[in-house]
């Protein structure tokens, strides 16, 4: 398998630039070491004074955004967790968009985990904070996080005065990743769209029909911007409706095979800075 991003397989289009370049952070633009280089910083910069807007599309939410927040040029807008929220950057992550997931939809999806893969853990991402079950590990600790059974977490005492949810997370620690993500959505893939991003068995809970390829589409409708016009790069199964969506799509050297199967090129690694080998190619019309 070739690794160069201006091979014939990985040449995009050479008539017309995008118009919209979309990017998935980790695993993608950023280094394993969670930092973006020189060069994709220039890169990213290059593309913007060429006209080419630029979106972040992440399943991170807007607090743990700071890593890219002093390379955002332009508009500034990001697409968080998963698609469930637009942020603007530009104003310290304020929340724009909100596409929340549903408490009944939620509490269905914990009833069939708990009946079809007993041991899992939850942790709820409200639009105010997250929160997650004592059984539930995270990844940082929240000193404010509420620590308490999902259903706890879930309630409200009236339907609709509760903090919209973003996300859920659902952690098993013996199934596989993709094993737990097929048993997932064949238990409850009809009232939520669930997926992963991580290498650990960590699923990612959003409402129906919310994915990173559906709120960027809503962002470039607004703008007049189709499919045909947008380049996207991704690298795990959250990747997956984004890239078969956009017009041209790359998986990363380092990407899931799902992946790389539904994008229609592949460039090198995020550690080898795949994302800026395209864009320059991109840019330079090859």
């Amino acid at each position: 398998m070739t690794s160069s991003a201006t091979s014939p397989r990985l040449r995009p289009t050479a008539h017309r630039r995008p118009r919209l370049i979309a990017t998935d952070l980790d695993g993608t633009l950023l280094r394993d070491d969670k930092s973006v280089s020189d060069r994709t910083v220039a890169a990213l910069a290059a593309a913007e004074e060429a006209g080419i807007e630029v979106f972040f599309v992440t399943g991170r939410q807007a607090r743990w955004m700071d890593v890219v927040a002093d390379h955002v040029h332009g508009h500034g807008l990001a697409i968080c967790a998963n698609g469930a929220a637009v942020v603007d950057l530009h104003a310290g992550g304020r929340l724009l968009k909100v596409r929340p997931l549903e408490r009944d939809a939620a509490l269905h999806v914990v009833q069939a985990l708990r009946r079809e893969a007993p041991g899992t853990a939850f942790a709820v991402e409200l639009t105010t904070g997250f929160h997650h079950e004592p059984q539930y590990t995270p990844v940082f600790i929240d000193s404010g996080a509420t620590v308490a059974e999902v259903e706890k977490l879930l309630h409200e005492d009236e339907p609709g005065t509760g903090a919209p949810i973003l996300k859920m997370l659902a952690h098993h620690d013996e199934l596989t990743p993709d094993g737990f993500l097929a048993l997932a959505r064949a238990a409850a893939g009809h009232r939520a769209a669930i997926t992963r991003s991580s290498t650990t068995a960590l699923l990612e809970v959003s409402g129906l029909g919310v994915s990173k390829a559906s709120t960027l589409a809503l962002c470039c409708a607004e703008r007049g911007i189709s499919a045909d016009e947008v380049v996207a790069f991704g690298d795990m199964p959250n990747d997956i409706e984004m890239l078969t969506w956009a017009g041209r799509s790359y998986a990363m050297g380092n990407a899931h095979p799902d992946v790389v199967a539904a994008a229609s090129g592949r460039t090198v690694a995020n550690n080898e800075d795949g994302v800026a080998v395209v864009i320059e190619s991109l840019l330079a019309g090859a």
